[in-house]
């Protein structure tokens, strides 16, 4: 619980708990302006907390609503993802449905091993493109599709992953790490790290997973409204925070073990384990860089990872980033934290790239209102519509999602790309030939305009379709 918890790391806080929310808790707090004393909710104010905006409190019960929703699906949700994904494979080991039937009913059934470099995730399933191709580094599209399909490579496990990186992408493997959420008190954060070597000096990818199509905790994660103030930076999501390594009493203490309580018999951190590793290789070649990407919640942890090397000055690591690359990003922190982030990047000369597809919904949430909540985009955002035409925006259409006058609109583009499923093989080629479970999943955007357009195919398409040349060549 939060409360149990020293948060003296920060200057003010929100944190909502669904676990201990009532039915009772949630009508005082949409109908009293008073919502301090609430065992669902702490704040720095505590019992002095006064909301007078209605709307706001209204998110804040929406949130833990949702939460509590998530919560109670979480274990019907994973072993529906599961048989799924165990579906899936089944077919693809056995030949399809019929060969399939067939191998059962003669005792032949090929069962697939969740562990194994032929296992696929939901993503995978849903767009089996995993070659780089034939772009090469002098492309200025390069290191935009070396992200975009690291990102979508870290849903994959680690037989998959080490499997791709050394033998169909020619790179070296470092590692796939699961790392610790000490709120959760369970392995919540994976990374994939990889080494592009090059005669004009190595590359190391930095790849955060994100958002599991029926994973229940990271939604929960990505609808959460908490947040911290950290001195000095700004308003920070809590969720993404504690998912990247952020400690429970001492909050982000530059070495691991300055305080006691920061030391525990578990995973490692994913802050701390990244930065280590980073410090070592790029202290022994001075040629060495890197980039940190993700898609969706990986791509919020992606944002936040060099925000702690700043708070901790990591000159080396913060001299040797090359660029941050986001795909379907929430937004992370306040406005005072964009200021902050935007200063960084610009005294460092770090390039921030923010990638967002059409109507995709992550990259809508948190809500972002002055008057109701204060989560900030910032930095240069790469907007793709259906057609893969680029447009370099501040902020996306329809910035917060949930606008009665999109509704329409964004149903008929749902139906449209629905359409385009069997068209943009003709047109593209077949590298962009969409499968039955895209197709299937595509037909959610009727109902849920958004959750297909947030899948990786988009991205991936967009890096390829979306003339981003243009935005690169300029820089």
């Amino acid at each position: 619980m939060a409360s149990n918890c020293n948060k003296s790391f920060a200057n003010s806080y929100l944190l909502l708990m669904p676990e201990e929310a009532s039915l009772l808790d949630l009508v005082r707090i949409l109908f009293s302006k008073n919502i301090g004393h609430r065992k669902c909710l702490e704040s720095h104010s505590g019992e002095k907390t006064v909301e007078r905006s209605f709307k706001r409190r209204f998110l804040i019960v929406a949130s833990i609503l949702l939460q509590k929703l998530l919560m109670a699906v979480s274990k019907p949700l994973a072993f529906l993802g599961s048989f799924i994904e165990m579906f899936i494979n089944t077919l693809n080991l056995n030949g399809g449905l019929f060969s399939t039937l067939l191998h059962l009913l003669t005792g032949k059934l090929v069962v697939p091993d969740r562990k194994s470099s032929k296992f696929l995730s939901f993503i995978g399933n849903l767009d089996y493109r995993m070659r780089l191709g034939t772009m090469k580094r002098e492309d200025c599209r390069y290191y935009v599709y070396l992200a975009m399909m690291a990102s979508k490579a870290s849903y994959e496990n680690e037989a998959f992953l080490e499997d791709i990186v050394t033998n169909k992408w020619e790179m070296e493997y470092v590692g796939f790490y699961n790392c610790w959420n000490d709120y959760q008190g369970k392995s919540t954060t994976q990374v994939l790290i990889f080494l592009e070597k090059h005669e004009d000096g190595d590359t190391y990818v930095v790849s955060f997973r994100g958002t599991e199509p029926f994973d229940a905790d990271a939604w929960s994660t990505d609808v959460d409204l908490s947040w911290y103030g950290i001195p000095g930076v700004g308003k920070m999501h809590a969720g993404f925070m504690k998912a990247l390594g952020l400690q429970k009493n001492v909050g982000w203490p530059k070495e691991i073990g300055d305080e006691e309580e920061s030391v525990d018999d578990h995973p490692p951190f994913a802050y701390y384990l990244i930065r280590d590793i980073l410090r070592k290789v790029l202290s022994e070649n001075e040629k060495t860089k890197y980039i940190v990407t993700g898609h969706s919640l990986g791509g919020a942890l992606a944002i936040l990872f060099p925000t702690i090397l700043f708070m901790h000055d990591e000159k080396l690591l913060i001299e040797r980033l090359e660029g941050i690359y986001t795909f379907g990003q929430p937004r992370v922190g306040d406005e005072a934290y964009a200021n902050y982030m935007k200063a960084k990047f610009k005294e460092n000369s770090i390039r921030y790239c923010r990638f967002v597809y059409c109507n995709d919904i992550v990259p809508r949430l948190p809500w972002d209102d002055n008057n109701l909540m204060f989560f900030k985009h910032f930095g240069v955002c790469l907007y793709f519509n259906r057609a893969y035409e680029l447009q370099i925006v501040e902020e996306e259409p329809n910035k917060n999602y949930f606008s009665p006058w999109y509704i329409i609109p964004m149903i008929f583009n749902a139906i449209l790309e629905i359409i385009r499923s069997f068209t943009i093989a003709y047109k593209h080629g077949p590298r962009y030939r969409e499968g039955w479970l895209c197709f299937f999943f595509r037909l959610i955007g009727i109902l849920i305009p958004g959750v297909p357009a947030h899948c990786p195919q988009d991205y991936i398409n967009s890096t390829l379709l979306g003339s981003i040349e243009k935005h690169f060549k300029a820089d």
